[in-house]
């Protein structure tokens, strides 16, 4: 997949892979949250593999991309088990013991992990403006948490927060180990690959997932082939062509607003009108993200939305998620 244009200044070209990638795996909270009722978590996340890896194989026809270089595998290797793989299943499992206000309080730890694994592993900065943001947005995500939790129907489970903090490392593991895989490969190859590679690791519950298929409901199947094309095939995609133009720990600060975007959705699709703490929350959670991506920009900066040469296709730019997202 491509987005290059020759109209489009490759900075916007980026913020609109990032809005796209944090709607997507939004939407996917309340697609996990149907399909959920009708699969098992092993049985949704192969489906969901599936059906992405299927999109993922036609687009990389259409491109004509094929099996990215040898020094990118490890990096897919290492995201396509911890990331699409691992962390698609303890999520789906940790949604079914804890609500969905702990769940997104808890799976929001991952951008911190991520940008201190960043430091440490890729020397990436923490800036103080970075540093602030995510804290702002992560008290959103607090309030968030907090307010969805009080409401009926709300319960903590030991093994459901054990589970969501394994989906936020692994989330946060996934993305640091896909960084440097984009030096050699292209977004589309490396999400491609990294998700056939869940795929794979996931195949253990295809019996499962063929017991359950006849007697789910038409609609958790479609929701489940939504979350395959969109919340990962897609988004996935244009993740890790952000991913390879900007740092992963100022990215990952981006999905702080998923737990804002999630009230709303749930406002305008499940007639669940939010309290106000909620709103507050969601604010916050919009207002650190705000502050972490502001601050000078440098046009001469290193791997920082650069045009692309013209006889380069697809760049091996230095620098992948339900994502982590959900």
């Amino acid at each position: 997949m491509t987005f290059r244009s020759g109209r489009i200044p490759p900075h916007v070209l980026t913020i609109g892979a990032v809005s796209f990638t944090v709607f997507a795996w939004a939407s996917a909270f309340v697609s996990i949250r149907s399909a959920g009722t009708a699969y098992s978590p092993g049985a949704l996340a192969l489906g969901r593999l599936l059906a992405a890896s299927l999109v993922l194989a036609v687009l990389l026809l259409v491109r004509r991309q094929g099996l990215p270089p040898r020094e990118a595998w490890r990096g897919i290797l290492v995201s396509g088990v911890v990331w699409f793989g691992g962390y698609t299943v303890a999520l789906n499992w940790g949604e079914r013991l804890v609500d969905a206000g702990t769940a997104s309080l808890l799976v929001n730890t991952g951008p911190i992990l991520m940008a201190l694994l960043a430091a440490r592993l890729l020397g990436e900065a923490l800036p103080p403006r970075l540093l602030a943001g995510m804290g702002v947005s992560f008290a959103g995500a607090v309030v968030v948490g907090l307010s969805m939790s009080s409401g009926e129907g709300g319960s903590t489970s030991v093994l459901g927060v054990v589970l969501c903090l394994l989906a936020a490392v692994a989330y946060a593991s996934g993305v640091v180990a896909q960084k440097p895989a984009l030096s050699y490969g292209t977004p589309l190859q490396i999400t491609a690959f990294s998700c056939l590679t869940g795929a794979v690791v996931c195949l253990p519950f295809a019996g499962q997932l063929a017991s359950e298929l006849p007697h789910a409901p038409l609609s958790a199947t479609l929701n489940m082939v939504y979350l395959g094309v969109v919340p990962t095939a897609l988004a996935f995609t244009t993740w890790t062509y952000a991913l390879a133009r900007m740092p992963a720990g100022k990215l990952g600060a981006t999905t702080y607003a998923v737990p804002a975007i999630v009230v709303l959705l749930s406002w305008a699709f499940l007639g669940e009108v939010p309290a106000w703490l909620s709103l507050l929350g969601g604010l916050l959670c919009l207002a650190g993200v705000a502050v972490s991506r502001y601050g000078p920009r440098s046009p001469q900066a290193p791997g920082r939305d650069r045009p692309l040469p013209a006889d380069r296709p697809e760049p091996g730019l230095t620098g992948s998620h339900e994502r982590r997202s959900s």
